[in-house]
C-alpha cells in the first residue's frame, strides 16, 4: 500500500492491515481502504486527493481541546489556559490551566480558550460483582399457559422468580430491542429498528391495565385471538394478535400533541412517528418520499399531526412495555436476585429503522458492520448493521451513545455488550464489497468505555463484555481495569495448542458459559450437529468429512479434559449426553469465574443451535422455541440436576444496597 494512503489511514483510524483468528498478518486491500475513508468524508481517491488530505491532518493544533473532553475521576488533564467548568447540577468550577482529580462524575461543560465543549467525568471502575449463577434465556423461546406463542414479558417476570427462589442471581436474555412494527416481522433481536425501544411482542395482554378494566365481552373477543403454540415461533401471527388485541383495548385518549405537552419525550416521539409512518410507507426509511427522510421536515411534522391516533398508539405501547419491564425487575429483586435480569446490547441497528431515522447525523452512511473470516465463520460475516461515525459522536458530545445506554440501563440489574470489541474497532464492510474485504475502523475507547461506566454505575448495574472471537489483549485488558467483565465459553476455552483448558485456568473476572446463540449448543456439539447443519447449508470452508474428523477429535479431547478434572468417571466413555451435559456445567462450577450462567437449550437436550451465522432464510433463526414450557422446566429432573450443583458452587451472599450493583431499578 502506498505509504501516503496508510499514513492517512492511521490518522483516521483506518486499519490497513489487522491479525486473523490464526494471529496471521492479513493485508487490507487499498480500495478498500479508500472507500473506507470516503465513508468518514475523506477523500482518498487518488495522489492528489491524499496529499490534500494529510496536509488537512498536519494542520490540526496538536494542543487544542477535543470536541469532547473524557476524564477519569481522580485524574488531571492539562488544558490550554484558565477554563470554567459548567457543572452538570448546576454549579460552577474555575480551574487554571488543568482539570482537577476532585471532580464528580458527570456530563459537564468546559468552557476554555473561547471553546465550550462537553467534559464527561467517568469512573475508573465499577464495583466487582457478586459471584453469583443464573440462567441464559431466549425470551422469544419460552411458553407458558399464558403466553401467546411466545415468550413474554410476564413469562419473565414468572421466571425471574422460580429462578431466584431456587437461588439463581441473574437471568441473561437476548435484546429486547424493537423491530419495525409491520409484517414481516423482523427475527433477528441484534438487527433492530431500535435498540432505544422495546420490543412490544414481548407485551402480555392480559397484564394490561386496559385489558383488566375491559368488560367481560372484549375479554373474550381479545382472549380469542391468542395464537396457538407452534413448532417454530411465529413473529408474524404473534403481532397480528397482540396489535389487533392491543388496538380494541387501548382506552381513548386525547390526540396526540407532542408540541403541547411540556412533558413529551422527543425520543419516544420520533420513535412513535417513525413507527407510525413506517406502517404506511415501509420499514426503510432510505425508500420514503424524500420529503420524510429527516425527522426534522415540515412535511414530517404534519404526517405526525395526521397520524397522531396511530403515533400516541405506538407510544402507548413503549409505556405498557417499560410497566412490565418494571415489574419483572421486581420480581428478580423479590425473589432475592443478587444481579436480577441482564439485558442484551445489540452491537448495531438496521440502517433502515427508526434509530437509523433518527440519527442518521452520527452514523456512517452505507458502512455494514460484520468481522473477518475466523474458525467457526470461515468466509467471514456482513451482519448489514449501521455503525456510529466516530467524528461525530465526539462532535456531538456522545449524547446519543449515552442516550442510548440510559435507556436500555433503565430495567437492568446487568447489561452484556454484545461484541464488545466494537468500542474500541469495528469490521466495516464498504457499498459493493463482501464480507471479508472490509477492514477494521477504530473509536475512542476510553471515551466509548468510560461512558458506559459511567452509566452503569448510575443505574446499579453490571457489565459483561461479549470479547469472543478475533479480540485483541487490549479489549479483555479494558474490561477488566474498568471493573468489568469478560466472556468464557468452554468451547474457547483453549491453551496455545488447541487443547481445553481445565476450569481452574479460566480467568475470574468474567461470565462463563458452556456455548452462545451462535455456537452449538452443548447436545449439537456432542453430536456432531453443528457440522451436518454447516455442510447442508454449504457454510464449510473446508470438506466435510475433514469437518467431522475435526468434530470428533474436538469431542474426545474434551471428554479426556473432563474425565482429568474428575468431572467424567475414567470410564466416561460410555456416558450419555444428559451425563456429559451436567459436567460440562461442573466445569463451569469449577472455575474461579464469578459469574457462570446455564443455557436451558443445553440442559434439555436440544440439538439445534438458536442462531447460525451466515444464514437468513435458510436456518430457523431466532424460532426456535424450548422443547419444554414453563411449567415442564420447573419439574424437570434435569434443571433441577443443573440448578443444585451451580446452587452449590455459588452460594447466594446477601449484600447491603451500598456493595455494588444489584437488581434492575426503574428510573424516570
Amino acid at each position: 500500500m502506498d505509504r501516503r494512503l496508510a499514513a492517512l489511514a492511521r490518522a483516521h483510524g483506518v486499519a490497513t492491515w489487522y491479525e486473523d483468528w490464526r494471529h496471521r498478518r492479513v493485508e487490507v486491500a487499498p480500495e478498500t481502504v479508500v472507500a473506507v475513508l470516503g465513508l468518514l468524508g475523506v477523500d482518498a481517491s487518488g495522489p492528489a486527493a491524499v496529499a490534500d488530505a494529510l496536509a488537512a491532518v498536519d494542520a490540526r493544533d496538536p494542543h487544542a481541546l477535543p470536541p469532547t473532553v473524557v476524564l477519569t475521576a481522580g485524574a488531571t488533564r492539562a488544558l490550554p489556559g484558565p477554563a470554567t467548568v459548567l457543572l452538570e447540577d448546576g454549579g460552577t468550577r474555575r480551574v487554571d490551566g488543568e482539570l482537577p482529580a476532585d471532580l464528580p462524575l458527570g456530563w459537564h461543560r468546559l468552557d476554555c480558550a473561547g471553546r465550550e465543549v462537553p467534559l464527561v467525568v467517568v469512573p475508573p471502575r465499577l464495583p466487582e460483582p457478586p459471584a453469583t449463577w443464573g440462567w441464559m434465556l431466549q425470551l422469544y423461546a419460552l411458553c407458558s399457559e399464558r403466553s401467546w406463542g411466545m415468550g413474554d414479558l410476564g413469562d419473565l417476570a414468572d421466571f425471574a422468580d422460580w429462578a431466584g427462589r431456587g437461588g439463581a442471581g441473574l437471568v441473561l436474555l437476548n435484546p429486547l430491542h424493537a423491530p419495525a412494527p409491520v409484517h414481516p416481522v423482523a427475527s433477528s433481536p441484534y438487527s433492530p429498528a431500535s435498540r432505544r425501544f422495546v420490543n412490544p411482542l414481548y407485551l402480555r395482554v392480559a397484564d394490561t391495565p386496559a385489558y383488566r378494566a375491559a368488560d367481560a365481552a372484549t375479554r373474550a373477543v381479545v382472549d380469542a385471538l391468542r395464537p396457538d403454540r407452534s413448532d417454530l415461533v411465529d413473529y408474524d401471527a404473534v403481532w397480528a394478535a397482540k396489535r389487533h388485541a392491543l388496538e380494541l383495548l387501548r382506552p381513548p385518549g386525547e390526540p396526540f400533541d407532542a408540541d403541547a405537552d411540556a412533558d413529551a419525550d422527543p425520543d419516544l416521539t420520533a420513535f412513535a412517528t417513525w413507527c407510525a409512518l413506517a406502517e404506511r410507507h415501509g420499514d426503510d426509511w432510505r425508500r420514503w418520499p424524500a420529503e420524510l427522510r429527516r425527522p426534522d421536515t415540515p412535511e414530517v411534522a404534519a404526517e405526525r399531526d395526521r397520524l397522531a391516533d396511530r403515533v400516541a398508539f405506538h407510544a402507548w405501547l413503549q409505556g405498557l412495555c417499560d410497566a412490565q419491564l418494571t415489574a419483572a425487575a421486581d420480581a428478580a429483586r423479590a425473589a432475592g436476585m443478587p444481579v436480577g435480569v441482564v439485558h442484551d446490547l445489540a452491537v448495531g441497528i438496521d440502517p433502515g429503522g427508526a434509530d437509523g431515522w433518527q440519527l442518521a447525523d452520527v452514523l456512517a452512511e452505507g458502512v455494514r458492520v460484520g468481522a473477518p473470516p475466523d474458525d467457526f465463520n470461515q468466509l467471514g460475516q456482513d451482519w448489514g448493521l449501521a455503525a456510529w461515525r466516530p467524528d461525530r459522536l465526539a462532535e456531538t458530545g456522545y449524547a446519543a451513545y449515552r442516550d442510548m445506554l440510559r435507556r436500555v440501563l433503565r430495567h437492568a440489574g446487568g447489561l452484556r455488550v454484545d461484541h464488545v470489541a466494537g468500542l474500541w474497532r469495528l469490521w466495516w464492510v464498504p457499498p459493493g464489497a463482501g464480507a471479508a474485504e472490509g477492514t477494521y475502523v477504530h473509536y475512542d475507547a476510553e471515551a466509548m468505555l468510560g461512558i458506559l461506566a459511567l452509566e452503569a454505575q448510575r443505574a446499579g448495574a453490571v457489565v459483561v463484555g461479549e470479547d469472543l472471537g478475533t479480540v485483541e489483549p487490549a479489549v479483555t485488558r479494558g474490561l477488566r481495569e474498568r471493573g468489568m467483565l469478560g466472556s468464557t465459553v468452554l468451547w474457547f476455552a483453549r491453551d496455545d495448542d488447541g487443547r481445553f483448558q481445565p476450569p481452574a485456568r479460566w480467568p475470574r473476572t468474567a461470565l462463563a458459559t458452556v456455548s452462545t446463540h451462535d455456537l452449538p449448543t452443548a447436545p449439537g456439539f456432542l453430536s456432531g450437529e453443528h457440522v451436518r447443519v454447516r455442510a447442508e447449508l454449504k457454510l464449510l470452508a473446508t470438506d466435510v468429512r475433514t469437518e467431522r474428523e475435526r468434530a470428533e477429535a474436538d469431542r474426545r479431547e474434551l471428554l479426556a479434559m473432563l474425565r482429568v478434572e474428575g468431572l467424567l468417571p475414567s470410564d466416561g466413555e460410555g456416558a450419555d449426553d444428559d451425563e456429559v451435559v451436567a459436567a460440562l456445567y461442573a466445569a463451569l462450577a469449577a472455575s474461579p469465574t464469578l459469574l457462570l450462567a446455564a443455557s436451558l437449550y443445553d440442559v434439555l437436550g436440544e440439538v439445534r443451535q438458536p442462531n447460525m451465522p451466515g444464514t437468513v432464510d435458510e436456518y430457523p433463526n431466532w424460532r426456535l422455541p424450548l422443547p419444554a414450557s414453563l411449567a415442564e422446566i420447573r419439574a424437570d429432573p434435569r434443571v433441577a440436576r443443573i440448578a443444585e450443583l451451580l446452587r452449590a458452587a455459588r452460594p447466594r451472599v446477601s449484600r447491603p444496597p451500598s456493595a455494588g450493583p444489584g437488581p434492575a431499578r426503574s428510573r424516570p
